[in-house]
This record gives structure tokens, sequence and C-alpha cells, in this order.
């Protein structure tokens, strides 16, 4: 056999495929990314239900080890180990494909996303070299694209204060901690030592606190997700807290991954969701506050504080009702990390990746009212 043929082929691109061996593909070299901005930047032909896809970039670092951690109910856990290559295992409901970093670059250098990426995410998971890869892929793209924005969605875990200073000084523009439980009963539950895992919940809340004082009011946050056995005012307190320290809370909604070992466990409740979206809401960018907000026995919101014809507003505005994540050049309110479809399927949808229109705000005003009602595919 020739020398050539020996050699092993470079993949530009890997689409998930459970039918062909994996290639061995690594960060820095390559990185995942959503379906999303695959689709955007044309690597992967398609359209998203209502939207022009996604106005941030995410990415995340890979390897065919995959993540140390044991997240219970997150697709990238060790546990799935024998069930199926690192590289097509579900990021949380959708397919994370692959390219090279280099190529994803060049695509955007070039204009693949029409103008639309008002921010790129660096996403850590847990593994031994993430943490050096982080800083390699950042200093590219600021070299390449500076005028694009980076989030460092964190792994506190693997990182100490003095990494944060250093991603800050590079350029990174917002640091994020993915807390996600907000409890730390569940937090051990669901990603502790209780179930193998590497996290503290303490080491989380220690990450939250450098990113405070490092990057400043406004430039960091966390992400959370309701519907893990929390109470609604349980996890407006964590956001309340968090959003006195100076940040912001980027809400996800509960979904039963397959595969994973929450994959039993209920989808979170529509009208719980749509309370604690209004509510955060309120916390984050109305002046509310959870201490003026009116909680039953079970902890479930019966007034969130503010005046009636202004909670009106709100809701009908269906910003509330957005995803919520790092925010774009247009409105600080409106994320630019739309993630289309990240949790929740077109035709049941939880968090809107576009503006809601009157039809969409009616829908949700009846799931806060109880009605076991879908908002999608209208």
């Amino acid at each position: 056999m020739s020398a050539v043929l020996d050699q092993p082929q470079v993949v530009q691109f890997y689409r998930p495929n459970y039918h062909v061996k994996t290639p061995d593909m690594r960060s820095p070299e390559y990185v995942q990314m959503s379906t999303a901005a695959a689709i955007t930047l044309g690597l992967v032909p398609g359209n998203m239900h209502r939207t022009a896809c996604t106005n941030c970039l995410n990415l995340l670092v890979t390897y065919p080890e995959g993540c140390r951690a044991n997240c219970t109910y997150c697709g990238l856990a060790r546990h799935r180990e024998e069930s199926r290559d690192y590289a097509d295992r579900n990021f949380i409901r959708v397919d994370w494909p692959t390219a090279r970093y280099d190529e994803v670059i060049e695509r955007v250098k070039v204009g693949n996303d029409k103008g639309q990426f008002q921010r790129m995410c660096i996403s850590m998971i847990t593994h031994p070299n993430s943490d050096a890869d982080t800083f390699v892929l950042l200093d590219k793209w600021m070299k390449a694209l500076p005028h694009i924005p980076v989030s460092i969605l964190s792994n506190p875990t693997t990182m100490e204060k003095d990494d944060l200073v250093r991603l800050h000084k590079m350029g990174a523009d917002i640091f994020t901690v993915a807390l996600d439980a907000v409890t730390p009963a569940i937090f051990e539950r669901t990603r502790g030592k209780t179930v193998d895992s590497p996290h503290r919940f303490s080491k989380y809340w220690q990450a939250i606190e450098w990113a405070a004082e490092i990057f400043g009011p406004e430039k960091f946050g966390a992400h959370l997700i309701c519907g893990m056995g929390e109470t609604e005012q349980e996890i407006l307190e964590a956001c309340q807290k968090i959003k006195d320290m100076g940040g912001h809370n980027h809400m996800f909604a509960f979904y039963p991954e397959q595969g994973s070992m929450m994959e039993d466990w209920p989808a979170c409740d529509k009208g719980q969701w749509r309370r604690v979206q209004l509510a955060r809401f309120i916390i984050d960018y109305a002046g509310g506050h959870v201490s003026k907000m009116l909680f039953d026995a079970d902890g479930k919101v019966i007034d969130f504080g503010v005046a009636e014809d202004e909670l009106t507003d709100l809701v009908n505005s269906g910003k509330p009702f957005q995803t919520s994540g790092c925010p774009g050049k247009d409105d600080e309110e409106v994320s630019a990390c739309n993630r289309p479809y990240g949790d929740s399927s077109p035709s049941d949808i939880l968090s809107f990746p576009f503006a809601l229109a009157r039809k969409d705000v009616e829908i949700v005003k009846r799931q806060m009212a109880g009605e076991e009602i879908g908002a999608g595919l209208i």
C-alpha cells in the first residue's frame, strides 16, 4: 500500500452517524457545534421553524474519550460510554456535529453566517485538556474575529481564579457557570459524589463569585435548569442571589434526554416554567425582587410583586418567554444565544427562539393558567 494511502484522512466535518466508525477528533483542532450553528454556517442543510437560526455560534470542546463528569441529565455523561461514541451523543436534545476549528473561523470570516453571529461561546467539559484548549480557541478567535465577542461557558471543577483572570485579559467578554441544579441537595443528587461525578456545589458558587469580581456587573451569569425537583421559590431565590451579585440568569426547562439517568424524569411542567420565566425576567430586567413576590405552601408563585398593569404589559411583550442567555448587540433584554429548540421541540416550544406573536402570547397565558396545551408549529 502506498504511503499516501497509509496516511490518516483529515476530517473537515462530521455529522453524528451511528452507522459508521466515528473519526478520531479532538480539540483544539476540532470543535463541536450546535445544529443551529451548523445550519447557519451552511455545514448542514435545513432551516429552523420560524427563525433564521441562531445569533450565537455555540462551540463545544471535544475529545474521543469524552467528558469525565457523570451528570444524570446530560447526554454527554460518562455513564453513556458503552452505548455510543462520544461524538455521536446529543448534548441535551439536539445533535452537535464536529468541524475543524480553522474551517469554522474561515466560514465566519467570509460571511457564511450572513452577519448573523453577534457572539461566540466556548463551552467546556470535564476533561484534563479542556482548560488549556479553551485558551487556544479563544486566542485564535480574538486574532481572527475580534469584533465578535466571546462568552465562556465554564467548567469550574477544573478551574482556579487565575484561569478567569487570564481569560478576561485575553479578551473573553462574558463568563458563565452552568450551575444547573439550584440547591445543594439537587446538585449532589444529579452531578455530585452521589452519582460518581466530580462537581461540587460550593466550587460552582465560588466560580460565580470569582466571575463577579473579575468580569464585573452584566458580564457574568449562570445557567439554571427548571424542573429538577426544586420549588419555584428556590430557583427564583437563586436568580435573585445572582442578580444581586451583578449577574444574569440563563434559564432552561428540564428535558429528559434519552439515554441519560434522568430519561424517565418528567419534563418541566409548563405552568411552572412560564411562571419562573416571567419572574426571572422581572428580577433580571424589570426591577423586581423575590422578596416582593408571594409563594404558596408548595413554593409556587402566586404574586409577582409588580403592579397588575405592568405585569400585563410584560406578558404581552412576550420577552420573558424567549430564550434567556448572553445578550446580543440589538437588545440587552433579548439573548443573542437563542439556542433554537435546545430544550423543547418546535411542536411544543418552551423557550421561544424568536419574538412571540400575539397567538404565542395567548397560548403562554393559557399555560400559566394551568392548561395542558402546547405552543408550537403554529
